[in-house]
């Protein structure tokens, strides 16, 4: 029998955790990381660092995190087996932790929490935020809202058009939608609107940047605060089925989902992990979104990491069906990870990812994100087993309510295809 605290209502059974394996005091995670800004940035980001240690030690802030964690934002989330997609597929028992649960319909609560309580403890008036998918806009809106704040959010013209939901969304909270125009009119050209937005009014705004990338701390910053998904799931694991994993699986974009559920179980080496890119129309087509697949090494939105770049350095245009996976690099951590092989990394395409989410859907009645998708496509590429003592946990990072125009565009034009009649 496990001998593992379970959660309640007046306990929801984490902690804020100590520091793991942290970056060195230049920012870097090995070769990667580091704070590539303006100079006038300098002092906020060693201020921002300061105040994130000074905040993570007090009891106060912890005390008033975990509480907003469980009442508002409703952690712990499910640890959900997946019987009929795992009878279906024959790869293993599939597990997922239902971060599409969480309060605004993804893991990206957790972050904004964190970072605007940081905000509202610095004084801050009014917080600005880039998103791609909408999810990180949402969840910057909604805590925004709770605390009052005046709140701006970037995000590319295209993904405006493709995830209207979440516009709709962002404003009601009270938010203001800026639509970006220049460039591929995607997630990195909101993300230089809003480093630009930063650099003028580095006095009276915060920041939320919304995924492990960013100049130091904010990788790192991100990356703790999204560790409770894997702490939850460590503890369900050994409550549920008395054992870790064999496997964790989580999609990649800038890849705060995958480190937040992988990061409590780095020390575990039995347990392999594997984080899934975006493809987009295959690898050779050179449309997709697989910076550690198929990228270089290089400097974008303040820190060094794996990127989609031409020969002469410039970067390119990345492609994806999933706006959240439809960014040219990714954090510095993963970048790290991927040289020291402590983490494998694939990518699916869109039709893959499709499939998936047509299987999830159809055989279990959840509508899972496009980037979570991604995830359970790699799944379903593994190898088919005979037995089921392979377990597996997928992060389920976010719903799919968000994509269903983009879905139903898809199967109007053929792509992904039905789920049933593939083993």
């Amino acid at each position: 029998m496990v001998n593992e605290k379970r959660s309640s209502a007046s306990d929801p059974g984490y902690r804020l955790a100590p520091f793991l394996p942290r970056p060195d005091r230049r920012g870097r995670f090995g070769a990667y990381g580091g704070r590539y800004v303006p100079e006038t940035l300098i002092p906020a980001l060693k201020r921002l660092e300061a105040d994130f240690k000074s905040a993570w030690k007090d009891p106060a802030f912890q005390k008033e995190y975990r509480r907003l964690m469980h009442e508002f934002a409703g952690r712990p989330t499910s640890l959900y087996f997946a019987e009929r997609l795992s009878s279906h597929w024959r790869r293993g028992r599939i597990y997922l932790k239902r971060e599409d649960l969480n309060h605004t319909g993804s893991h990206k609560l957790n972050n904004t929490l964190g970072q605007i309580l940081l905000a509202v403890r610095g004084g801050k008036k009014r917080v600005i935020a880039e998103t791609g998918a909408g999810q990180h806009g949402v969840a910057t809106a909604t805590v925004a809202a709770r605390f009052g704040l005046e709140c701006d959010v970037y995000m590319g013209k295209i993904d405006v058009e493709r995830q209207a939901p979440n516009v709709a969304r962002m404003k009601l909270l009270g938010a203001r939608v800026i639509p970006v125009e220049s460039g591929a009119q995607t997630l990195k050209d909101a993300t230089n609107e809003a480093i630009r937005d930063w650099v003028a009014r580095v006095d009276d705004t915060f920041y939320v940047i919304g995924s492990v990338v960013g100049p130091h701390p904010y990788p790192f910053m991100v990356r703790q605060f999204q560790r409770v998904i894997g702490e939850e799931a460590r503890t369900q694991f050994k409550q549920q089925i008395g054992r870790l994993p064999n496997l964790l699986v989580a999609c990649v974009g800038g890849g705060s989902n995958a480190l937040g559920f992988f990061t409590a179980f780095m020390k575990d080496k039995s347990v392999r992990m594997l984080g899934v890119e975006a493809a987009g129309c295959g690898l050779h087509s050179g449309k997709h979104a697989a910076s550690l697949s198929a990228g270089r090494v290089g400097i974008l939105h303040g820190s060094a990491g794996y990127l989609l770049q031409s020969n002469d350095g410039q970067i390119t245009v990345p492609q994806s069906i999933s706006a959240g996976l439809d960014y040219p690099g990714v954090g510095p951590e993963h970048s790290y990870l991927k040289d020291s092989r402590r983490v494998t990394y694939t990518s699916v395409t869109d039709d893959e990812a499709l499939a998936a989410f047509t299987a999830l859907s159809e055989l279990e009645g959840i509508l899972p994100a496009l980037e979570s998708a991604h995830a359970l496509a790699a799944v379903r590429k593994l190898p088919a087993r005979r037995t089921t003592n392979q377990i597996i946990g997928v992060c389920l990072s976010g719903r799919g309510d968000k994509d269903l125009a983009t879905v139903m565009e898809a199967a109007e034009s053929g792509g992904g295809g039905k789920s049933r009649n593939k083993s």
